[in-house]
């Protein structure tokens, strides 16, 4: 947020300085990653509470909902950013010193954004992932500014409305990244299913228990920065309830145990060979 606030108070006064649309438009976008990164500062620490009463499921929510309210701002600050550019008529040659804050913001954004996906990808933070995009964006807005003012200055008989152009550029990349953000992010709120191999995960894990002849469902939805398990295990309709109960009870110890990206996993556990089977053979056989 420091780095953030920093370059954005000096592409936008260099900006005005050198008469640099683009570099006032891309000190603008750098303005709206402070308070995204705010946001998801805030979701991540609400979403880090554990669970309660009102919330049996954790507050891992608030973390996507961080997510989705960063990629909404984007999506304004690119509209903007548009508006900015059209709106901006007269065609002054930038000065050369404009292209400083551009070239210092590129690196330090690139190695923002890397550490930040590093991380997101460590943890599963949707949150963090979508600020590290907003990073991303930083960096192509930069790149677009530099090339436009870079034309600005050499022709400005050609390219005298380059700066302009760059600007209204700047102002779709963020709008387009905006809106794939804030896409991702809806599929988690409306619990879509994750990838086929981690619910394969899940089914091996459950199965490799003894006493677990197969897995008839397997559902999962992610609540943050893990995903919340409903497994129909199959076991034995000869045992009693104590017996069956004893086997749920250890699938899902070794489902978390095994699948750190697990938080929880609710079982209910049916008789083998009594129901429509919608998974494959090869789930029905205990290892």
């Amino acid at each position: 947020m420091a780095i953030s606030g920093g370059l954005a108070i000096s592409k936008i006064l260099v900006g005005y300085v050198a008469h640099s649309s683009a570099v006032i438009s891309d000190g603008i976008e750098s303005a709206s990653d402070v308070f995204g990164s705010a946001i998801v500062l805030i979701g991540l620490s609400i979403a880090s509470k554990p669970a309660d009463e009102d919330h049996p499921y954790g507050h891992g929510r608030f973390e996507t909902l961080a997510g989705l309210a960063v990629g909404l701002l984007l999506v304004g600050s690119g509209a903007g950013i548009c508006v900015r550019a059209v709106s901006t008529v007269d065609h002054v040659t930038p000065a050369l010193y404009a292209i400083w804050p551009l070239i210092v913001s590129t690196v330090l954004k690139t190695g923002l954004s890397i550490f930040k996906f590093r991380v997101a990808k460590h943890t599963g933070s949707e949150s963090l992932k979508a600020d590290g995009w907003n990073d991303t964006v930083d960096i192509l807005s930069g790149l677009m500014a530099l090339v436009a003012v870079s034309l600005a200055i050499v022709s400005p008989d050609k390219f005298g409305s380059a700066d302009q152009v760059g600007a209204f550029a700047i102002g779709l990349v963020v709008i387009f990244l905006g809106v794939r953000v804030v896409y991702q992010t809806t599929n988690q709120l409306s619990d879509v299913m994750p990838e086929k191999f981690r619910i394969d995960e899940i089914r091996e894990a459950a199965v490799s228990v003894p006493g677990a002849l197969g897995v008839e469902k397997c559902f999962a939805r992610k609540t943050g920065l893990k995903y919340h398990v409903d497994l129909h295990l199959e076991v034995d309709p000869s045992m009693t309830v104590k017996e069956s109960h004893l086997i749920g009870h250890n699938v899902r110890d070794r489902v978390r145990r095994d699948l750190d990206w697990v938080a929880d996993v609710l079982v209910h556990v049916e008789p083998y060979g009594a129901a429509t089977i919608e998974a494959g053979p090869e789930w029905r056989t205990a290892k």
